[in-house]
């Protein structure tokens, strides 16, 4: 099976899972690549030549990115239908993620597309708060024990399908309200006095939409709010607008920490956290891989036990 994944990733929690999922697929006798979307070219004829087409993404409050829907919107429909799967990522293992692909779902079953199967991982924020370097392992470490699990059912065409809800898709219509809110708040993004030119966000935008001018920085209306500028600035130079408090700097090592962590956010989703991680646990050891105890979300009063330890 001749397959390409089209993927968007803001700063590079999806495109790990997209390549680890490129390379599990090609473990199976797949043809399998992975191409950013900003980096498409010949797609027309490049889906013509696949068996099925995958797209990945990082949920943007609970919907797919515009950019996502807009590639979805351009490419070629189909005479004969052609299977599409979904890989894709969030901060938080919510319900309400569920219903993230459901435009994106119904612009390409227009065009003769086929749903096959969707799969999600949880990965670190770049917007909110920083996660600690422990759950950024834990999160990448758990998503590479699934990744090959779910690859293998896709190959097989066992499908899966995340659980869907009451007015689902009328509350991530609503929820999509973020796309015009991006563009709207990436107007007012600035830069700090902090600066050295390095000229990286300029460079690194997905939509071009950041230009240097006569000596000054030029942030434009068509932001995506996807974090890669402020993220990957080396001087934690850019302020994000309205949602300036909630900026997180610099990437996640995905290496396990070499001393123990404050976790300032350890409340935080904590139900929805510890079920995920059981859940993968209990997969992946039934598939008869390895789970280490790392790996689990501790209970409240080891969480509790811990922060005191590191306090003394």
């Amino acid at each position: 099976m001749k397959t390409v994944i089209y993927y968007f990733s803001g700063t590079g929690n999806t495109e790990k899972v997209v390549n680890a999922a490129a390379d599990a697929l090609r473990g199976h006798g797949w043809d399998a690549a992975a191409c950013a979307i900003e980096r498409a070219e010949n797609v027309a004829e490049t889906v013509a030549a696949c068996g099925s087409i995958g797209i990945g993404y990082p949920v943007h409050a609970f919907n797919a990115p515009a950019s996502v829907i807009r590639f979805a919107e351009e490419l070629p429909a189909q005479e004969q239908p052609k299977p599409f799967y979904i890989f894709k990522t969030s901060g938080e293992p919510l319900a309400l993620n569920n219903i993230s692909s459901c435009k994106l779902r119904a612009v390409l079953e227009k065009k003769n597309y086929v749903f096959q199967s969707e799969y999600h991982y949880v990965m670190p924020y770049n917007i909110i708060f920083r996660h600690t370097d422990k759950m950024a392992y834990r999160m990448w470490e758990t998503a590479k024990r699934l990744i090959p699990i779910d690859c293998a059912d896709l190959a097989a065409g066992i499908p899966a399908a995340e659980k869907s809800f009451p007015f689902g898709s009328a509350l991530a219509w609503i929820m999509r309200v973020e796309h015009w809110g991006g563009r709207w708040n990436g107007k007012m993004y600035s830069v700090d006095e902090s600066c050295v030119h390095c000229m990286k966000c300029v460079k690194t935008c997905p939509t071009h939409n950041i230009t240097y001018e006569n000596g000054k920085f030029c942030f434009g209306g068509d932001c995506l709010m996807c974090m890669r500028c402020a993220f990957h600035c080396p001087k934690n130079a850019i302020k994000i607008g309205l949602f300036n408090k909630w900026k997180v700097n610099g990437a996640y090592s995905f290496l396990p920490p070499a001393a123990e962590e404050e976790e300032r956010h350890k409340r935080y989703c904590k139900n929805s956290y510890e079920k995920y991680f059981e859940d993968a646990r209990r997969r992946v050891l039934a598939s008869g891989g390895d789970f280490p105890d790392e790996l689990r979300m501790p209970a409240a009063e080891e969480e509790d036990d811990l922060s005191a330890r590191a306090t003394e």
